[in-house]
């Protein structure tokens, strides 16, 4: 049986007429190699944009199902057009919508998640000998309304396809030539990566990498399809998106910046079960995507309650907290649309202490000021002014020396064992229903945990490299920090440490705390660490509220928060860990694999 390659085209790389018929030179290409050939192709050029301009010119609210009507036909266009040069050059090809291919999606409008792919009308295409040029980005749902993906849809659709078809490969074709250490159009030492892991992509996506987008990275992990991007306008080696990583000797292997970022605190929440779950109710409904939480621990009863969103979706968001803070008869709510989010990445953090502090000294050295912190056992993010951004993500490319080569690659051996990886047919067609589903790989409880949190700390830059710099001095290995954002001038702080580190871990602080001018520090001997991790950990919007409400219900409250694109932690008291681990696995028992 001929292996099946999924192509995928962004609208730069079918821009105009010349590039169509390039990209479906590559097409026939990968054919008369031998393979089977799908291509998804986005709309060309700004098309997109130009018809959202359009739709804008008649009304300032457009219905949504027509909005997916509209922008459908950009694909389309692109489609037919691609059919039509793989036929002048002598080959054939057939061209087919979202609702051809079968693709059969929910019935969100704009937002739209794939439910399922019945791939038998593309298997007869392919099987009869013509290249499928698929149409990316739509589907249909079960009213067979046409419905698009929202952004990153093209991506998703290849990776979708992919996954259905059982695919040897999934190749994305862009306008640069893989995957660089960040964004080199602002950073032109970046470097191109070899080879990146499905887990370190998807933070990556979700700090704001632009190469992919995360949904579609969920598929390939999730499918185990072995990724490819790499250029359309040459034939260059890219960048493999597998389950390997490039390096772990190397702790960091990308930075991002997430610019347009709004940043939403709600004053004095009542430190009590179930506050936290109203709020983030109130915003799933919208269908808002919230990026770092931080909860830091109440205090006099009272704690403040920060997140950030994409500062698209403030205006939906603030509508959300009005409403959530009246209902938890909190003080109020801030917010200040002009931050951006710093994201570090890599698998080698999780055994390689140091990064934080290595961070937060670069940045301080630079005079910037951290307004949040946040971290996971592989990413760390920051949240600066707007106008610190740029070189804010310069200093930490340079700090990690991401433009040097990792000690060492592993290349092959993990190209070779992407052949090994997700043969078993019956296994994956029996997880095609429900495709873009929340899945949780597992469920942890740590116990070895102390907590110590430090209030009334300035403001200011420096502080918390000044902080973890003397922490590390005494040979303690910090776990999970949240920094909340400051009021008056003082921010509050809050990390985790082993409990046999927490007599000289609160001496430290309390050295600290008289140094800065801040409040005595107040620790917790014993937590408990809940840890969920898995896939679309992020891009479903409810998890959060999920996991709060089904705490909050067992009268369990949750001291700090944090999260990132493949794991969501909370600390809670010592004492109710066990009972809240059993909880959560019997909860999200239908989504655990």
């Amino acid at each position: 049986m001929m292996p099946i390659i999924v192509q995928k085209f962004g609208g730069t790389s079918v821009a105009d007429s010349k590039k169509i018929l390039a990209a479906a030179r590559k097409a026939i290409r990968a054919q008369m190699e031998g393979n089977q050939v799908v291509t998804v192709v986005s709309a060309m050029g700004h098309t997109t944009d130009a018809l959202i301009a359009l739709a804008k010119q008649i009304t300032d609210q457009p219905p949504a199902r027509e909005m997916d009507m509209l922008l459908a036909t950009g694909e389309q266009v692109s489609v037919a057009l691609m059919a039509m040069a793989i036929h002048s050059l002598g080959h054939r090809a057939i061209s087919m919508t979202g609702a051809q291919m079968g693709i059969v999606t929910d019935r969100t409008h704009t937002k739209a998640r794939i439910q399922s792919i019945s791939a038998a009308r593309i298997r007869k295409e392919l099987d009869e000998g013509k290249i499928v040029l698929a149409a990316g980005f739509q589907g249909v749902n079960p009213d067979f309304d046409i419905t698009t993906l929202g952004r990153g849809g093209s991506d998703t659709t290849a990776a979708a396809l992919a996954a259905a078809l059982h695919a040897a490969a999934c190749e994305i074709y862009t306008d640069v030539d893989g995957v660089y250490t960040t964004d080199p159009r602002v950073v032109p030492s970046a470097r191109r990566m070899k080879r990146i892991s499905y887990d370190e992509m998807l933070e990556l996506a979700s700090a704001g990498a632009a190469v992919m987008h995360s949904r579609s990275i969920e598929f390939a992990k999730k499918f185990h399809v072995p990724v490819h991007v790499r250029s359309s306008f040459s034939d260059q080696p890219g960048t493999m998106i597998v389950a390997e990583p490039e390096s772990l000797e190397r702790p960091v292997c990308g930075a991002a910046m997430q610019k347009d970022e709004a940043r939403v605190t709600v004053l004095g929440v009542p430190d009590r079960p179930g506050a936290a779950m109203t709020i983030f109710t109130k915003i799933a409904a919208k269908n808002v995507a919230v990026d770092m939480i931080v909860q830091n621990v109440g205090d006099e009863g009272l704690a403040d309650l920060s997140f950030t969103v994409a500062r698209d979706d403030l205006p939906a968001t603030l509508m959300a907290v009005e409403e959530a803070a009246r209902a938890v008869e909190a003080r109020g709510y801030n917010y200040d649309d002009h931050v951006s989010k710093i994201s570090v990445v890599g698998l080698g953090m999780e055994t390689q202490p140091g990064v934080a502090r290595k961070m937060f000294r670069a940045l301080a050295d630079k005079g910037i000021n951290l307004l949040m912190i946040t971290t996971s056992e592989i990413k760390i993010s920051v949240l600066v002014d707007r106008e610190s951004a740029l070189e804010a993500l310069r200093t930490v490319h340079a700090a990690f020396e991401l433009d040097r080569e990792p000690p060492t690659s592993g290349a092959e051996s993990g190209t070779r064992a992407l052949a090994a990886n997700g043969n078993n047919t019956a296994e994956i067609l029996a997880r095609m229903q429900g495709m873009e589903d929340l899945l949780f790989e597992d469920v942890s409880l740590d116990e070895s945990q102390s907590r110590v949190t430090l209030r009334g700390v300035p403001d200011r830059p420096g502080v918390a490299a000044s902080i973890f710099e003397e922490i590390a001095a005494q040979g303690i290995v910090v776990d999970m920090i949240v920094q909340s954002v400051g009021r008056e001038g003082k921010a509050a702080m809050s990390f985790t440490v082993p409990d046999k580190d927490l007599p000289k871990s609160l001496a430290t602080a309390r050295s600290l705390a008289a140094r800065l001018g801040a409040a005595e520090p107040t620790s917790a001997p014993r937590v408990a660490k809940l840890t969920v991790s898995g896939t679309g950990m992020r891009s479903h919007t409810g998890l959060a509220r999920r996991l709060f409400q089904y705490l909050a219900g067992a009268g369990i409250n949750i001291d700090m928060v944090n999260t990132s694109e493949v794991r969501l932690s909370v600390v809670v008291d010592g004492a109710h860990g066990q009972k809240a681990l059993d909880l959560l696995k019997k909860e999200f028992a239908d989504v655990i694999v």
